[in-house]
């Protein structure tokens, strides 16, 4: 799904505090757990919201086991080929209404109700992205040494070839603000996991330096894996930024100029 220049969304339509875009594959049980207790959590603010709960592709019902859910506020959207996290993200960040549009993973291991902290940093510090961080100073993070090491090493090469100045761009809880969003999104390309790493990079390189790490606390219910397949897949995507970035200088060209 390519999008091209600034008219991201229709100016003249409803515009909202805040879109939370929740992406899904085969969640099983847990995605309809998660929602309600995001749609909750929103509940309990005071401002204006939507969530964009996107399947990708999933083929174990779970798109239907929330239909019941949709309102006003929340909306299902389900296209039928897998394609990857970043492709969710970006049908459903597209569509968001909100000052800031941002995403939550849909596996529960970052609580809904720590969106609350991140909104209250909006008006205080009007960041270009806020972002949930497990390297922050005050994070409380339970999870496995071998995830803990992937998770280190990605970082350093990370630093080594962008020198980002945010500390862990991988944790799935994100705000960005809409103007922001609406340079970037045209940008990019990614399709998988390596969506958030691209985020930053195109952000950064367009000029935008505002970004602001908040604390989160992951325990128990860390459940999720990496298999080798899955770092050597992240691992040829970060590299292929780099050379979109460095040597094809791919994110110089207009969106709307490309073959």
């Amino acid at each position: 799904m390519q999008m091209s220049g600034k008219e991201l969304w229709d100016e003249s339509g409803e515009k909202l505090d805040l879109s939370i875009v929740i992406p899904f594959y085969n969640p099983g049980q847990q995605l309809r757990s998660s929602l309600r207790a995001l749609i909750k959590t929103l509940d309990d603010m005071n401002l204006t919201y939507e969530v964009l709960a996107v399947s990708d592709g999933s083929t174990d019902g779970s798109d239907q086991s929330i239909e019941d859910l949709s309102s006003a506020s929340v909306h299902v959207i389900s296209y039928e080929k897998n394609i990857g996290k970043g492709e969710a993200l970006r049908v459903g960040l597209s569509q968001g209404k909100g000052r800031y549009i941002g995403f939550i993973d849909a596996d529960g291991d970052v609580s809904p109700d720590q969106i609350g902290p991140l909104v209250a940093l909006m008006p205080l510090y009007e960041p270009d992205i806020v972002l949930g961080s497990k390297r922050h100073p005050m994070s409380e993070v339970t999870y496995p040494i071998a995830r803990r090491i992937y998770s280190w090493g990605f970082q350093q090469l990370v630093r080594l070839l962008f020198h980002l100045s945010v500390r862990d761009t991988q944790t799935g809880l994100k705000l960005v603000k809409r103007e922001v969003l609406a340079e970037v999104l045209p940008y990019m390309v990614e399709k998988r996991f390596a969506f958030d790493l691209e985020l930053f990079v195109v952000a950064t390189h367009l000029g935008y330096r505002k970004f602001f790490e908040a604390p989160v606390h992951i325990g128990q219910r860390f459940t999720s894996t990496i298999s080798i397949k899955s770092v050597w897949s992240i691992l040829v995507d970060t590299l292929a930024i780099f050379w979109r970035l460095r040597f094809q200088h791919y994110y110089d060209l207009d969106p709307g100029d490309r073959g």
